[in-house]
Order: C-alpha cells, then structure tokens, then sequence
C-alpha cells in the first residue's frame, strides 16, 4: 500500500484536510499527516508542529508565546525543509501533497524543493495562476490552482480536492505500471543552448550520443541555467557541455534571463568534466522592443521575434562579463576545457551578421585569458564560429576526453 504525506496547518484549515484525508483512504492510499500549523491540530496526527519546529531548533511553545506570525511560517518552514527528506529517506512517505493560500504554499514548497527529482510533489495552491517560480525554483512540483480559497468545503472546493488526490495518488500508485527504459542507463552530459547556438549543441548533442552518452538541453534562459546548476549538484551527470554561458550577460547587463550569481559553480564544486564556452554572450534579453529600458534605447538592437528583444553587449560589458566567466572557472581543481570561437559566439555574431563584433569578441577573450591562471583550466582559441562543425565537435571530443581521464 502506497503512503502520501499531507502537510498543512491542520489547526485553521482541519475540516479541509481532514476531507482529504478520508479521500485518500477511500480509494487505498494511506495518509501521513504532518501539522505545520502553529496550534494544536483537530485531529490525530503522524508528524506533530513541535517535531517540525524542532527540526530547525525552535520551541513550538516560545513560538506560540509570541503570537509573531512571521517568526511562526519562518520556523515552521525551515523544520520542514529539514524534516521532510529526512522523513522520505526513512520511508515513511511516497509522494506529498498540500493545500493553502500563500501562507500555506510558502510553508511548504521549499520541503518539496528539498525532495528528489522525481518524488511525487503537488501543492494546490491559491496562488498557482501567477508567477510560480518563487515556490517551484528548479524542483518538480505540480502546482494546481485552487479556484477558490482553501477555506470551507463547497461544491467546487469538493472538486478540487477530489481532482488533487486522485491526481497524486495516480502518480504514486501507478508508478510501477512504467517501467524504466533500458537506456535510461546511459551515462548522462548536460548541455546549454540557446536559439542561436542550436546548431551547434545539436551537432555536439549527436556526436556525444553516438558514442553512447544521453545528452540533456536546457534553455539558457535562466530558469534553465539554475536547473542545470541544481542538478549538476545533485550528481546526475558525468559531464558538462557548458557553451552557452548567455546569463551571465543578463545577470550583469540588466536583462530578463539572468541566472543568478551561482551560475558557472556547480561543476567546479563538484569537479564534473567539464568543457565550456562564451555561446550567446553577445546579447542581453529583452521583452517585446517595447519594453527594453529607455537607457538602452540607442543601442544596437535585434527583434528576434516579437516578444523577445535582443541587444549587442558593448566591449566595455564584455570585459565584464569574461572576468565574471574567468573567475568562476579559475576555481577549478580537475581539468576543464574552454574554447573560444574567434569568428564569432552566437550566429548573429558572424560576418554580415546584425551583431558581428570583432572588437566585442576580442575584449571578452582577452578578458578570460588574463582572469584564468590556473594550471587545470585548458583554453584553446578556434579559428570558427561557434555554430560551425568543427567547433561543436571539438567541444564533445574534448569532453568525452575528459571524462574518460576521470574514470582513470
């Protein structure tokens, strides 16, 4: 029989959950509930708020004392966060499930951040037409939309509650039914790619599956980078084909598709093989041309389509962005590879191309060049452009020759 955690603050919202409760025994699942609220719950729990406020070295009672909301979600949710993989490892639960407004869903979407890939996660949340990102980060959770407040059973609360249990209990109980496929033991590489580096990612992308890697793409748009980054973290690959390092120039310039400022450290960490490049680093991201800051307005701009709006990065930026590339890789304590494509970054940085700039490219590679001194880091100048054959396997031959010296 298959176990589903339910997380919620079973003293304001009891009647709901208790509802969700009964659901999940009706149809074979066994419930594991865990209080997150602050008061003693309505009913008999698995998973008390003093275990999880422990977790993270708070007294439940000093919280209640202090009748500080605030303090109360922040070490409620931090207990979670500690308690929750901890309680998966133990076996004790299969998937997890919660229901609330905002409060509830801050509450308990970063324990579910804090799960595997791949464990059963839904949070039906008042919130889940809006921007998710914030509770989602780089994890899998399924948000579902509550149509109405989490407050009360109503015909359409009924329906949504019902809708949410079977879709997780669907996801727990007929995991079995698909088996793994028998590649799925391939050695795994990720990889970045943006529009205009496409060419060559697929290039590289086949030359490595022939040899018998199974190659993952992500979007270098910066949610794509952070998931990169988490899971490179988390050891799901052998290695890193890093060419398209384009949020580095949002973080920096301004744009809409930064990264964040780990972007470029999880391979370094973890010594992943890893080889790299400059792929898109003649562009910051904008929205429809519209909407790019009046400050930039003069600049050399490109209508990639109608909603996203691109700018050449100037070579003032690109001596930025290289020492912020240079500065990630000289941490570097295993052998990595950096290739510069001296015909250009990106296909719109090629001769006759709206953003070609020798000038450009030449103030970012010099940059790189003088940041890196360190005896692990390779850097091999190509005399291509990024997109061409040459370039792309280079990059893949490269990496499969790193991560054979590894196995040594």
């Amino acid at each position: 029989m298959k176990t589903i955690a339910i997380a919620g603050t079973f003293d304001t919202k009891g009647t709901e959950f208790l509802y969700v409760k009964q659901l999940m025994e009706k149809i074979g699942i066994t419930p594991y509930m865990i209080h997150t609220g602050v008061f003693a719950p309505t009913f008999e729990v698995d998973v008390t708020n003093a275990e999880v406020a422990s977790a993270a070295g708070y007294d439940i009672a000093k919280i209640v004392e202090r009748k500080d909301r605030a303090m109360a979600t922040e070490a409620l949710s931090k207990g979670m966060e500690i308690l929750v993989p901890k309680l998966y490892q133990e076996g004790k639960f299969d998937g997890i499930i919660s229901f609330g407004g905002s409060g509830g869903t801050s509450l308990v979407t970063p324990a579910m951040r804090a799960l595997p890939i791949g464990v059963p996660k839904l949070m039906v949340s008042t919130m889940a037409s809006g921007n998710v990102s914030q509770y989602v980060g780089t994890s899998d959770i399924v948000m579902m939309p509550s149509i109405v407040d989490v407050a009360g059973l109503n015909k359409i609360s009924k329906t949504i509650f019902k809708n949410a249990v079977l879709a997780i209990a669907g996801m727990v109980g007929a995991a079995d039914k698909l088996k793994e496929e028998q590649d799925d033991s391939k050695p795994m590489v990720a990889a970045t790619m943006f529009g205009v580096t496409t060419p060559c990612v697929d290039q590289a992308k086949a030359y490595l599956e022939e040899r018998g890697y199974e190659v993952l793409v992500f979007h270098a748009t910066g949610t794509g980078g952070k998931t990169m980054e988490t899971l490179v973290n988390a050891g799901f690959f052998e290695g890193v084909l890093d060419l398209t390092t384009t949020e580095w120039c949002d973080e920096i310039v301004g744009g809409v598709l930064a990264a964040g400022s780990a972007r470029c450290e999880a391979a370094v960490k973890c010594e992943v093989p890893q080889v790299v490049s400059v792929g898109a680093c003649d562009m910051v991201n904008f929205g429809p041309i519209d909407t790019v800051p009046k400050q930039f307005s003069e600049r050399n701009l490109y209508k990639h389509n109608p909603t996203v709006t691109l700018m050449r990065t100037t070579v003032s930026e690109n001596q930025e962005i290289g020492s912020m590339l240079a500065s990630k890789w000289n941490e570097a304590k295993t052998n990595m590879t950096v290739l510069l494509p001296e015909k250009g970054v990106s296909m719109i940085d090629a001769d006759g191309q709206p953003f070609d700039g020798p000038e450009e490219r030449k103030s970012l590679f010099r940059a790189i060049r003088e940041g890196i001194d360190n005896q692990y880091v390779e850097i091999l100048d190509m005399d291509c452009n990024i997109n061409d054959k040459e370039f792309a396997e280079t990059a893949a031959q490269k990496l499969v020759d790193l991560m054979e010296q590894k196995k040594k």
